[in-house]
């Protein structure tokens, strides 16, 4: 079987292979970094009356352990628990091995609302770095866990924390398929669309708002967008044959796709969602599929055989001749753009393993990031520090995640069942 054979297969084995059950994901750090930086999360104080209806200092330490960059002191280890700034012997905390602290508290406020109130601190210097109150509902009080790790990300790395952001993830059991929407950390899962049919391919709105996504509904495969906060959804397209691979373009106006012709050829179209004007945007005898934009939507990068095997080719979006951009290895593809526009996410034939690297535009260099038999469906964190993706662990579909400098590798483990397709999404708008 030639490696053209062996890619056409690997995407009909896609739509056909029977997925498991969804389960909440947790993130397990397989391997960090050796210089991670040692860090006491305190719990919160509660100044209600009753009890704490949330630990927000439970999810702040597992975000910032579970990014493999820091090294959360155990609960058990700590020697005092303060709260205000004045409670804090930075000398203590050094004996400790500790860096920095994070300290705050939880109170109601006269709304109805929460008050999350944190302060991070420098324990070498003894000096403050951060002071915040974040408001919430009590149905947010996760969603501002989050937040407050990813001030302190930020504060520590002089990178944009991606702790609020979402995922999401196609999983399935007997025959009942479902796409998941979960917080960057496995957490607060929801079922966006349950089918007894294949769902393939989700991706993520600019804005986070919508998810587009394969469906194989009245014997025929079609592309459907959905509004997360009301379930409506529309129908893109649903055209004879293929219908598959959506891509977001940056202004949300527009959505590329991989299209057959009457003679079953695929090639990658874009489609005008206000008008359904559709444009057909490359034109060969071989398969192009699998679209990317970039940044500023005037490029597209996709996954042709025209080479006699998947390689990463770039197009401008108002058409011309596509360029070959990937050129290290018999098989690249599903190419997935980083944040910065530098590089690009692809599944790399290393060594007839099928491992995610990390391809540099425009010197071609590849670094195989991932270790993996059969890695497959890579998409970056909004921030661009880590990929997820899809691999095996002792034949069961699992999600796992890597840094983009090979360093750190997570495993987002789920109880039950097999989980794929993952998709990070954008950062929400501020």
């Amino acid at each position: 079987m030639n490696q053209t054979t062996k890619w056409v297969a690997g995407l009909l084995a896609l739509v056909l292979m029977p997925l498991p059950v969804a389960a909440e994901l947790t993130v397990i750090v397989r391997e960090g970094v050796s210089d991670a930086i040692p860090v006491a999360i305190v719990p919160f104080a509660w100044t209600g009356e009753s009890g704490a209806p949330f630990d927000i200092a439970e999810v702040v330490d597992s975000d910032l352990g579970g990014s493999g960059r820091f090294a959360p002191m155990d609960r058990e280890d700590m020697i005092e628990q303060p709260s205000e700034q004045a409670e804090v012997d930075f000398a203590d905390w050094r004996l400790l091995g500790v860096e920095v602290i994070a300290i705050g508290s939880l109170g109601e406020m006269p709304d109805g609302r929460y008050a999350v109130n944190f302060q991070l601190f420098d324990a070498v210097r003894g000096e403050q770095m951060l002071a915040y109150t974040i408001p919430a509902m009590a149905d947010g009080l996760r969603a501002a866990a989050h937040r407050v790790s990813d001030l302190i990300y930020e504060a520590l790395t002089g990178e944009r924390g991606a702790f609020s952001t979402r995922i999401a993830y196609v999983s399935a059991n007997d025959g009942q398929y479902e796409l998941i929407v979960a917080d960057a950390d496995g957490a607060n899962q929801q079922v966006i669309v349950r089918s007894t049919e294949p769902l393939m391919s989700p991706a993520w709105s600019p804005d986070s708002s919508q998810l587009a996504y394969v469906a194989f509904e009245n014997y025929g495969s079609a592309i459907y967008v959905q509004e997360l906060a009301t379930g409506r959804r529309h129908r893109v397209s649903a055209r004879p044959g293929v219908n598959g691979a959506p891509a977001w373009s940056p202004d949300g106006g527009r959505i590329a796709l991989a299209l057959s012709d009457s003679w079953g050829n695929v090639d990658v179209h874009i489609i005008e969602l206000a008008s359904a004007e559709l444009r057909r945007l490359t034109t060969h005898t071989a398969i192009d599929t699998e679209p990317v934009w970039s940044g500023d939507g005037k490029t597209l990068f996709f996954t042709s055989d025209r080479a006699r095997g998947p390689q990463v080719y770039r197009v401008s979006a108002d058409g011309g001749r596509p360029t070959r951009v990937t050129f290290e290895g018999i098989y690249n593809a599903r190419p997935r753009l980083s944040p910065d526009g530098e590089k690009i996410a692809v599944v790399h034939n290393d060594r007839g393993q099928y491992r995610i690297a990390l391809v540099d535009i425009e010197t071609g260099v590849t670094q195989v990031l991932t270790r993996g038999r059969l890695d497959e469906s890579p998409s970056f964190a909004p921030n661009g520090s880590m990929i997820i993706y899809a691999t095996e662990d002792r034949g069961m579909g699992v999600l796992a995640a890597v840094s983009t400098d090979g360093r750190i590798h997570q495993q987002l483990v789920s109880r039950v069942g097999d989980v794929r397709e993952p998709v990070w999404s954008p950062f929400a708008a501020q």
